[in-house]
């Protein structure tokens, strides 16, 4: 950017400088909220003005009043901007369309410039680098004349008819340097303008709960994988001691991925946390397939379980989250065998119907199942086994929030079957499914 040299290209830039006094509230309050509450604060200030002010803005109009506003910076006034006869008239009603050139930065930053006769103020509204947010604003002479000079240099450029007359108006506006009370006075008005602050509500004691319980579990559980990793790498260790970590491994990390899935559980039932979304999109499930499967089997055999699979040839993208859709996957895998613990059978069979896609689980034990009892309104503890597992009413909502839609039938003491049904996302180059 050359023309911009020796120019702040962003006003934020400004603000990056050591420029002295600014301000900023903080305290959990948004910044689009601390930009509203002092725009308000400034309009009903102008308007008190005897005299009036100048007022520079960008991208858009900012005040209820178009007639405080001279000019807007805007992307979108190309086809707005005709040198016309009186141009220069500052009496003419509404605010100048400036240009803004293509890729100027300044289009991405929502500014107030004013100057009256009692003071100077620049408002920003603009970005981190991390994306986020960020209110500033400054009674700081210096500051506030960088930011003149940078949409000066764009009126300039331009050749903008508008940039005498709004030079003289802002030579002519010359105030004292600001006095503490005119800052604290705007600060308190701030404050004032400011919407009510909404409490966030504290998490139920169940989700509490289990964010001690499975720090309490997670913790000891990676520090072992971590060593179980190390001894792995090992040359000298034995076939028979391999297979033994190994083992110690596959089982820290199924138990670190289950009480994870029992916390995301939680947090998505509470509805008071509904802050924690899904964000659903194509999912190639035939991957998640694919990464899975040995594992479960794996998992099943540990427990003397057989797991059969019956796929078709291709499968179809589904609307889902392939993270929380594969962790809730294993746990029901968890789920069906450590009720069969004492042998069975688990047939996994994947089909189309209609505009979704039909996954279902056929369970079928040796003996009766092992019985589950409720803990809480979210887990269900088995005695035999000792371990924790959502209930169905949590799985159900589970599968909810990924957009499908869970059913569960039993058949008789020893069977089960579960039904799950995933909406069906975009064609793939893959032969469909039949």
């Amino acid at each position: 950017m050359v023309w911009f040299q020796g120019i702040h290209p962003r006003l934020k830039d400004i603000f990056s400088a050591d420029s002295g006094e600014r301000g900023g509230i903080q305290g959990g309050v948004s910044a689009e909220a601390q930009w509203r509450a002092a725009l308000g604060t400034v309009e009903e200030w102008l308007l008190t003005e005897p005299t009036g002010g100048l007022c520079l803005a960008g991208p858009a109009p900012i005040f209820h009043n178009p007639a405080l506003t001279q000019a807007v910076f805007t992307p979108g006034a190309w086809r707005h901007f005709l040198p016309l006869p009186g141009a220069e008239d500052l009496t003419s009603p509404g605010a100048w369309e400036i240009p803004l050139l293509p890729q100027d930065p300044l289009a991405q930053e929502q500014f107030c410039l004013i100057a009256a006769p009692q003071f100077k103020l620049l408002l920003l509204l603009s970005e981190t680098e991390a994306g986020e947010s960020q209110f500033d604003f400054t009674f700081d002479p210096e500051a506030i004349q960088s930011a003149w000079l940078s949409l000066r240099s764009r009126l300039l450029l331009l050749q903008a008819p508008q940039l005498a007359p709004l030079e003289e108006l802002w030579q002519t506006l010359t105030p004292p340097a600001p006095d503490y009370r005119l800052v604290t006075r705007f600060c308190q008005a701030l404050l004032n303008h400011l919407p009510p602050p909404t409490p966030k509500p504290a998490p139920s004691l169940d989700v509490e709960l289990l964010r001690a319980l499975t720090h309490e579990i997670r913790t000891p559980l990676t520090s072992i994988r971590t060593l179980t990793r190390l001894l792995l790498r090992r040359a000298d260790l034995s076939p028979e001691a391999q297979k033994r970590v190994q083992a110690i491994d596959q089982e820290c990390t199924e138990q670190i991925d289950r009480m994870e899935l029992i916390f995301r559980a939680a947090e998505l039932q509470d509805r008071r946390l509904s802050q924690t979304g899904v964000t659903l999109g194509d999912t190639a499930l035939d991957q998640v397939f694919k990464a899975s499967i040995p594992r479960w089997r794996r998992q099943a055999q540990r427990h003397r379980v057989d797991l059969q699979v019956e796929l078709p040839a291709s499968l179809p993208q589904v609307i889902s989250d392939s993270i929380l859709l594969d962790q809730v996957l294993t746990g029901l895998i968890e789920k069906f065998v450590r009720r069969l613990s004492g042998g069975g059978q688990i047939r996994l069979c994947v089909s189309a119907a209609g505009p979704r896609l039909k996954v279902r689980f056929h369970t079928q034990s040796s003996d009766q199942l092992n019985p589950l009892k409720a803990l809480g309104a979210l887990l269900m503890f088995q005695p035999e086994t000792g371990s924790l597992c959502l209930n169905w009413d949590v799985t159900k909502n589970l599968f909810q929030t990924l957009g499908g839609k869970l059913t569960v039938r039993r058949r008789s003491p020893q069977e089960e079957e579960l039904t799950i049904y995933l909406p069906l996302g975009k064609p793939s180059m893959e032969t469909p499914l039949s």
